[in-house]
Formats: C-alpha cells, structure tokens, sequence
C-alpha cells in the first residue's frame, strides 16, 4: 500500500471513529414520545446512602424519583436548559411530592427542562402522574422483608390499575434486589406500552423487598 492509499484509508478509520462516538442529536425541549414515570424502592437507595436525608427513619416504601421524557426508539432527552432554576414557590410545591429537594431540583434540571412545560406546569403534571398510579397494598411498607419474582410485582401494579396494559410496568433491580418500578404513560398522562428500550431489568428467581428505614 502506497503512502496516499494509506492515509486515505487512515483518514476514512478515524471519521467512522468520530461518526461512532458523536451524540444522538437532541431533539427541542418538549419534542418528544412518552414519559416514564419511575418510583423508587427508598428501603433499597437506603441501604447504599444511610446518611441522606431521605433515609432518616421515614419509612418511606415507593417514592418519586422523576417523571421523564422519552424517546420511542430509545434514550432521552436531557439537561435542555441547565440554567434554569426552580423558584421558591416552585421548590414548596415540588417538597410536597418529592422526598428530598436535592432530588427535586436534580430531576427538573435533568428531564424537567426537556418536558416543554414551565417548572409549574411540570410540578403538575408530576404529581397528576404519581396520584394516576395505585401503589400495590402488599408492597407497601412492611415488617419483615418479602421476596418476589419480577412478573409477580409487574401483576401486582396491573391489578392494582385495572387500565395499565400489559406492557405498562418494568421492574429494576439491583442485583437480586428490587430498585425501582417504571410506568410509561402517554404526554397527556394515560398508561401507555412500554416501548423495547423500557422493560423489566432483573435476574430470575425471587427478588429481595427490604424493609423501610
């Protein structure tokens, strides 16, 4: 191979590189398909942040931890408007269903400004989402750790919210423990079909529910 044949080859190497590695253009704040609407297992965030302020003995069970938009064919919008910042009014409506303020203003800054809404408007429709979504009574907060499969969380979100579809709930785990669950749901807040790039993330066999702190 001649000196021009292999710079010519080098150049056509490095351009596939940087084609490889450039980002997936972002689409305009509020373009977007559907939001996933993520509760946290707080017993389990706990285990690997005892000092934070929400895991200072308030038993919570299921907590919010963001309402986030998303893309059908996969990944997210994020970070539209990083400066942007939550005024007092907005952070006393966002303590009343968030656990901590520091989660409050992480998830508007992240997925809040990508939503197309003001902080208001998305404060809004983040509680409307949590109140549309029935917590299961038997994973609500109890006594003594319980272990169960993945389907069997997903059927007891079903059955709790009659209109979820089948493909309306994933379970995430870490390890053999129970992380989170997450709901999608249409712009206007209806449940929605998971699309493939949302679905349940863990192992087979049972899954460990530990207790609240």
């Amino acid at each position: 191979m001649n000196y021009k044949a292999a710079w010519m080859a080098m150049g056509w190497v490095l351009a596939c590189m940087v084609a490889q590695a450039a980002p997936r253009e972002q689409r305009p704040a509020g373009d977007f398909d559907f939001y996933v609407l993520s509760l946290s297992w707080s017993p389990t965030f706990c285990l690997t942040h005892p000092d934070n302020e929400q895991c200072s003995g308030k038993g919570y069970g299921f907590v919010l931890h963001g309402l986030w938009p998303q893309y059908a064919k996969g990944g997210w919008p994020a970070s539209c408007d990083p400066q942007s910042r939550l005024s007092a009014q907005d952070l006393a409506k966002g303590a009343l269903i968030f656990p901590t303020r520091a989660l409050l203003k992480h998830e508007w800054t992240k997925h809040g400004t990508c939503s197309g809404l003001d902080a208001s408007r998305y404060l809004e429709a983040t509680d409307a989402a949590l109140g549309a979504v029935q917590i299961p009574q038997q994973l609500q907060p109890f006594d003594a750790p319980a272990y169960l499969q993945a389907r069997d969380i997903e059927n007891l979100f079903r059955q709790s919210n009659p209109a979820m579809g089948d493909h309306s709930v994933a379970v995430i785990c870490k390890g053999k423990v129970l992380s989170e669950v997450r709901v999608c749901l249409s712009k206007e807040l209806r449940f929605a079909g998971c699309p493939r790039s949302v679905k349940t993330q863990c192992r087979d066999g049972d899954i460990r529910i530990p207790l609240q702190r």
